[in-house]
C-alpha cells in the first residue's frame, strides 16, 4: 500500500471501481489457503463485471504454488511473492517487475508505509523468517533465515508513530525474542524495549511484543517487562503442547512441567501479567494420552488467554510424513474439550477483576450498538483478545485512542463491561497521519489508476 501510494497510485477498498486489484494471501494452514483461493476467484469477476484490467496475486500462496496459481487461474496477470514487495508499482504500471525474488526482503525505517489499523495503534514488524525446525511449520520455506531489523531503524519508525498519535506499538515478527541474534546482540529485545520505553511521548504509550519462543524467554527481558510501565505486562508465548512426546515430534522439546516453572517465574517477575498461549491439537501421534497431558497442564497453568488449532497437515512440512495422523471428529473434539476448559478458566480470571479499576484504551462505538464504547486492557491484544465494553462514560467525552480508567462491573468469559471513572484527558496536537508524503507520479497514468 505503501509502494502504491508513494508512486501517485490511488487506492480504494472497493473492487468494483477498481482498476486493479490487488490479493494479499496466506498459504500458513489449509482455511488460509482456501480462503485466498476464494478470494482470487471472487476477484477475478470483476475483470468481467467492474472497471477491472489487471489481476495481481501478492504472499505467501504464491511462494508456494507460483506455477499452479499461473496455470490453473489465467484471469491471474501478475504474482509477487513475499520478496517482490517493491515490484508492485511497476507490475501497475508498466508490468515489469522490479525485484529480485531471490533477495531476501525486509523494510525498514524509510519504506513508504500506510496504516491499516485505526491511528491509535500500529503493528512494527522487527524481523523476518525463522530458524526454528518445528515439523508442524513451513514459515521458513518462503519467509527464509531469520534476520532482524536493524535497531535504529525500528527506534526511528516506533519514534514517528507515536508524534502521529499512536497509543500503542505491537511489535511483530516469526520470532520477536530471536531478535538481534544474527547481529550478535544478546537479549537484543530486551534493548530494543529498554530504548522504546524512553521514547518521550506527549500523551501515554503501551509497547507489546508478541510470538516469543518459549526457551528464548530471558530474565533479562522478564526484568526490562518489568521495570518500565510503558511496557505492558503482557506475554504472549506460543507452547503448542505439554506433551513431551508430541513436543519432540514437533522439534519444540521441554515438557508441561518445565513451561509450569517458566510460567511461576514469569508470575513472579511481572506481578499482574497476562500470559497467552497456542496449542496444537491432533498433531500426528497424538494418543488420548497425550491429550491428557494438555488438559493437564491447561488446568494447572491457568493461563489468561488461549488460542487452540487443531493440527494442519501441510504436504511440504515435515510432519506430513509422521504416522499416526488423527481424525478431524477427533481434533475437532479435543479442540472444544480444550477450548471449554479455557473458557471456565478465563471467565474466573475476569470475576477476579469485579469492582477493579483498570487502564483501558478506547477503541470507538460498538459496531453492535451506539451504547457502548469498546476498549481494551494493556491484558488484552488488539484482534486476537477479549475486549471491553464501557457502558458509562462518566459525562466526558470519549475519543479513540485515550487510555481512560475503567471501573468493572460484569465479567462474562472473554470480555468485560464497565464504566469510565476519571476525567477525560487533554488531546495533543498529532503530526499527519501518513509515515511518508504522498508523492504523485510524473506519470498521468499512474496517477489516476485506482488499486
Amino acid at each position: 500500500m505503501g509502494q502504491l501510494a508513494f508512486h501517485g497510485h490511488e487506492l480504494t477498498p472497493n473492487p468494483g471501481e477498481a482498476e486493479i486489484i490487488v490479493v494479499n494471501t496466506c498459504s500458513f494452514i489449509d482455511p488460509a489457503k482456501q480462503e485466498s483461493v476464494d478470494t482470487i476467484l471472487e476477484m477475478a469477476e470483476y475483470k468481467k463485471t467492474g472497471s477491472a484490467k489487471k489481476l495481481i496475486v501478492a504472499g505467501c500462496l504464491v511462494e508456494r504454488y507460483r506455477d499452479e496459481i499461473r496455470k490453473n487461474i489465467p484471469d491471474v496477470d501478475h504474482v509477487i511473492g513475499t520478496n517482490e514487495i517493491d515490484s508492485i508499482a511497476g507490475l501497475c504500471e508498466s508490468g515489469e517487475p522490479a525485484a529480485n525474488p531471490l533477495q531476501a526482503y525486509l523494510y525498514d525505517h524509510q519504506t513508504p508505509r500506510l496504516l491499516s489499523t485505526p491511528r491509535h495503534y500500529a503493528y512494527i514488524k522487527i524481523a523476518e523468517g525463522c530458524d526454528h525446525p518445528c515439523t508442524f511449520c513451513v514459515i521458513p520455506q518462503f519467509r527464509g533465515k531469520f534476520r532482524s531489523r536493524r535497531f535504529e531503524s525500528v527506534i526511528a519508525e516506533a519514534t514517528r508513530l507515536l508524534k502521529q498519535g499512536v497509543r500503542e506499538i505491537n511489535l511483530i515478527g516469526q520470532d520477536t525474542t530471536c531478535y538481534g541474534e544474527d547481529f550478535g546482540l544478546k537479549d537484543g529485545l530486551a534493548a530494543l524495549l529498554d530504548r522504546l520505553a524512553a521514547i518521550e511521548t506527549p500523551h501515554p504509550k503501551w509497547v507489546r511484543f508478541l510470538y516469543a519462543y518459549p526457551n528464548k524467554v530471558t530474565q533479562k527481558l522478564l526484568d526490562t517487562i518489568a521495570a518500565h510501565p510503558a511496557l505492558v505486562k503482557y506475554i504472549d508465548m506460543p507452547l503448542q503442547h505439554a506433551s513431551a512426546g508430541a513436543l519432540k515430534r514437533m522439534k519444540r522439546g521441554a515438557n508441561g512441567d518445565i513451561f509450569l516453572k517458566l510460567l511461576e517465574r514469569i508470575r513472579a517477575t511481572i506481578p499482574g501479567v497476562a500470559i497467552r498461549s497456542s496449542f496444537i491439537v491432533g498433531f500426528p501421534g497424538e494418543t488420548e494420552a497425550e491429550f491428557r497431558e494438555l488438559i493437564q497442564f491447561v488446568e494447572a497453568a491457568k493461563l489468561d488467554r488461549v488460542g487452540v488449532f487443531t493440527y494442519s497437515d501441510e504436504e511440504t512440512s515435515r510432519s506430513f510424513h509422521l504416522e499416526g495422523k488423527v481424525g478431524k471428529r477427533d481434533m475437532y473434539n479435543r479442540k472444544r474439550s480444550l477450548m471449554a476448559l479455557q473458557r471456565k478458566i478465563s471467565r474466573g480470571h475476569n470475576r477476579e477483576m469485579l469492582g477493579a479499576e483498570i487502564p483501558v484504551l478506547l477503541e470507538g462505538p460498538s459496531p453492535e450498538t451506539e451504547l457502548l464504547w469498546v476498549a481494551r486492557t494493556a491484558g488484552q491484544a488488539p484482534e486476537i483478545d477479549g475486549v471491553c465494553y464501557i457502558n458509562d462514560d462518566n459525562g466526558t467525552a470519549l475519543k479513540p485512542g485515550q487510555i481512560r480508567r475503567m471501573r468493572v462491573t460484569e465479567a462474562h468469559d472473554y470480555d468485560l463491561v464497565g464504566g469510565l471513572v476519571d476525567a477525560a484527558p487533554e488531546e495533543p496536537a498529532a503530526a499527519p497521519a501518513s509515515l511518508f508524503p504522498i508523492l504523485r507520479s510524473s506519470s498521468p497514468e499512474a496517477s489516476l489508476r485506482r488499486v
